[in-house]
Order: C-alpha cells, then structure tokens, then sequence
C-alpha cells in the first residue's frame, strides 16, 4: 500500500484547500495521473500520484484544508487492495472482524492507550477547536474519526460546562429574522484580503492624478487597426500603449521600479510589467516579462495568453511572481475614477480609467469634446517624492497623447 501525499508546491507555499477530487475510491490511476485539484494562494495546482495502482482510500475531502506532507490517499499497487472508502463504508461480518482484530482487548488498554485514527482535516480542526481527539467518539463504523465528529465533542464540552440557571434567551420575532447565506471564503480571496491589508498597513501609500487626451492613442489604433491585426493576428489594444508608456516613464523614474529590502533600495533594471485581471476567483496579475524588449504586438499576445489562462485556471506561479510595476484597468467595469492599492513589494501602480468624452479648453481657447481618461498612481511615499511621481505621471500622459513616439521606440 503506497501514500499519496501534498508535495512540496513552491517555497512560499505550505498549505491549501482541496478543491476537487479528480479520482474516487476504486479507479485505476497511472503514475503521475492528477488526483486532486488543490487550490493554494495564488493558483489552483494539480496534485499527481507517484505510484500506479488503485485508489482503495480517501482521507481528506473536498474542502478540507491540507499541509505539504499530509496524506491524502492511498493507493495498492498491485490492484487488489481492499477498498476503504472515505464515506462510512457497509458495516459487514467481515468489517467487524477486521476492527475486532485490530482493536486492543480491554485489559491491555488499561497499560496503552489505543492509537487515535483521524483524517488531516480532523486532526486540524481538533487543534484549532483545543479538543483531545482521545476523547472524541467516532461515527465511522471503522472508528474513523472526521471534522464533523470534532465539533461534536467541542459541542457537547460546551453543554457541560454550561450552567443549569441561565436567564431565558431573548424572544426574536419574525421580523427581526432576515434571510442571510454564510459562504466561506475561498484560499484565494482571504489571501487578497491579508494582503491587501498588509500593503497598506506597510506602505506609506499615496496616489496623485491626472488625466489624458484619447484622442491620438485612438485615432493611432483607427489608423492601423486591420493591417496590425492581418500582419500579427492580434487586435491592436490599448494595454499595449499604456505598457510601452509606462515603460519609457520607468527608465526615466527608475525609483518607481524598486522595492525595499531591509535598510536597502533594489532598484530594479528590468521591466516585468503586471497586468491585473478579474476572475471568478478574485483578482491575480500576471506578469508580462521583459515588457521593454517587447513590440506592441508582442505585448499583445502576452496579455491575450495570460488572460486566457486566468479565466482558464491555468495559470502556473512563475506566471505570477516577480512584477516589478503593476497596471489595472478599472475603466473596463466603468470606473471613473479610484485609487488602486499597491501590490507589495512593489511601490507603484497604475490605475486606468473608463475613457469619457468632456469639453476641453484648447490652447488657443475654443473649446472640443475630446475622450478623456483619469488615470492615478499610487505610490509607497517611503521611496517615491511626491515631485517624483507627479512627474511619472506626466510623462505616461505625454507619451500617451503623442503616441507615435512610442510607436517608433517599439
């Protein structure tokens, strides 16, 4: 009989939540078949088995969180195991035999006490609830014990350490009842809520606006939009403006490409360009690496690729690691205006906004109705001057409302 256990997933990595079971108890499964879809901080990972054989047992469920080492299955290789499923299974003669035999006669408990059999999600949540699973009495026929048969016992030391005399609980009538549905909260997102906490909590976080004329980005992309799309097979967007813009404003601000590491800056001379995006699960930013040795339509394409996994679930970790300045794009929900959070370590963002068509002064004092987009820039004030990152933004706005700069640099 062989263990299938969580594996080591990546260094930052040491728990996650098993999100759904790809085999079930009697399949056949090669070595490295995936048998479970774990779900981990920042991706959802396959977790393989590293025999072939059966799957005679299951010891977690979906749901139930699981560190790297625990295990989750087992597996006989020689394909004739005797199957244990993870749901109680039919209490037999022969069952019963096996648990008689296994189980010590009372007069040797009396000098050793019996060991305690309990899933990985059972033995979390005795800890977490301070309950001693000794004491904890099983409703598996084969003296199993599960989460649900913890909190059980945590429920009825509650019982017992109320007192008999309490005042009578209040009376809620109908009309204070309100419907409410309690949904837990995925690995996922508690981890975007940690940190998005902590970056404000770390950083001294500051944003400053400004607003840019459409006008040439679109005329640009009205310009060349088919023969783009006939030479490259990608639609030329606007992230591909914005990525090159924001670029050219790095090199001249390198301070908004660093981040801070004990008492030192690591100013960064490379351009790994993180583009949020909005999933089901929540929001992640994958990287487009090397943004600056990149052509608009190679921007393009990497955008297109990473989105598409996003909303496919397949992104990996080194699709999420290493950004050295993010962009978010508000303005595809219709955001008018916000100030994003920055995505630690990184001491910039840059937020983009729904393009809206307002009046504008001319300089010779007539007035056009131009598309005009707010952008702002949250910045970590720790590192970037406020004359610093005015001037980033800026030269993003000068960049983008004379865009065939960027063109010729691209």
């Amino acid at each position: 009989m062989k263990e299938i256990i969580v594996p080591e997933l990546a260094e930052s990595i040491t728990e996650g939540t098993i999100s759904e079971w790809l085999v079930k108890v009697g399949d056949t499964v090669a070595k490295g078949d995936p048998v479970i879809e774990l779900e981990t901080d920042k991706v959802n990972v396959e977790v393989p088995s590293d025999y072939a054989g059966v799957i005679v047992e299951i010891l977690a469920e979906e749901g139930d969180d699981v560190e790297v080492g625990d295990v989750v299955a087992k597996v006989d290789e020689s394909g004739k195991g005797t199957v244990t499923a993870d749901a109680p299974p039919e209490v037999t003669e022969e069952t019963k035999k096996e648990v008689a035999e296994e189980a010590p006669a009372a007069a040797e408990t009396t000098e050793e006490a019996p060991e305690v059999v309990a899933t990985p999600a059972a033995r979390k949540r005795a800890r977490e609830l301070g309950v001693d699973l000794s004491e904890v009495l099983p409703r598996d026929p084969l003296g199993r014990i599960r989460p649900e048969d913890v909190e059980a016992a945590k429920a009825n030391q509650k019982q017992t350490q109320e007192k008999p005399a309490q005042a009578p609980a209040p009376v809620v009538s109908a009309e204070d009842a309100k419907p409410v549905e309690r949904v837990r909260m995925s690995r996922r997102r508690m981890t975007i809520a940690k940190r998005l906490v902590e970056a404000q909590h770390t950083a001294a976080m500051l944003t400053t606006f400004n607003e840019v004329d459409m006008t040439a980005v679109m005329n640009l992309r009205s310009e060349r939009r088919d023969k783009f799309e006939e030479k490259h097979g990608v639609r030329l967007g606007f992230m591909s403006f914005f990525t090159k813009a924001v670029v050219g404003a790095l090199k001249d601000f390198p301070l908004l490409n660093a981040e801070i590491q004990d008492n030192e800056l690591v100013i960064k001379k490379f351009y790994d360009i993180g583009m949020a995006v909005s999933t089901e699960e929540g929001l992640v930013v994958p990287v487009v690496r090397d943004a600056d040795k990149l052509d608009f339509a190679g921007i393009e394409k990497e955008i297109i690729d990473l989105a598409t996994k996003a909303r496919d679930n397949k992104l990996t970790l080194d699709d999420l690691q290493g950004g050295t300045f993010t962009i978010t794009n508000g303005g595809i929900f219709g955001s008018l205006l916000s100030t994003p959070i920055l995505n630690a370590p990184q001491v910039g963002i840059l937020g983009m906004h729904t393009i809206q068509k307002r009046p504008v002064v001319m300089p010779d004092d007539s007035i056009e109705v131009r598309p005009m987009m707010y952008l702002a820039l949250s910045y970590d004030h720790r590192i970037v001057d406020g004359k610093d990152a005015v001037q980033f933004l800026v030269r993003i706005k000068q960049l983008l409302e004379d865009p065939y700069d960027l063109l010729l640099e691209g």
